[in-house]
């Protein structure tokens, strides 16, 4: 359970990073909106990370959190913000989430 809840975590990264980047391109009520949406996705994004490491290994928790939100920034940056995917900034996330997997295999939760 506590895997899914850093999973899920994980995610609300993705979303606090989304909403920082979206209140730098709007301003007034709207950039306000996004910074809300920041703070609640920070909120429940350590929240759930602080749940989850009530079981798991610091170590590997943060690192499992951070890697996802990590890859999943990149991936909204590519195809929210039209970022650049070259070759070497796919290979690297790809072996960013090889680790991330690989730190799962090798958890002893």
């Amino acid at each position: 359970m506590n895997w899914i809840l850093l999973i899920i975590g994980g995610l609300f990264e993705v979303g606090f990073a989304t909403c920082l980047g979206k209140a730098k391109e709007n301003s007034g009520t709207t950039a306000v909106l996004w910074m809300i949406g920041f703070l609640i996705c920070l909120t429940i994004s350590m929240l759930l990370l602080y749940k989850a490491t009530q079981t798991l290994p610091i170590g590997t928790a943060y690192a499992v959190w951070t890697g996802i939100g990590a890859v999943g920034t990149v991936l909204v940056g590519v195809f929210i913000f039209k970022e650049p995917a070259d070759f070497w900034r796919i290979f690297f996330i790809t072996t960013l989430i090889a680790s991330i997997i690989g730190l799962k295999f090798v958890s002893e939760h």
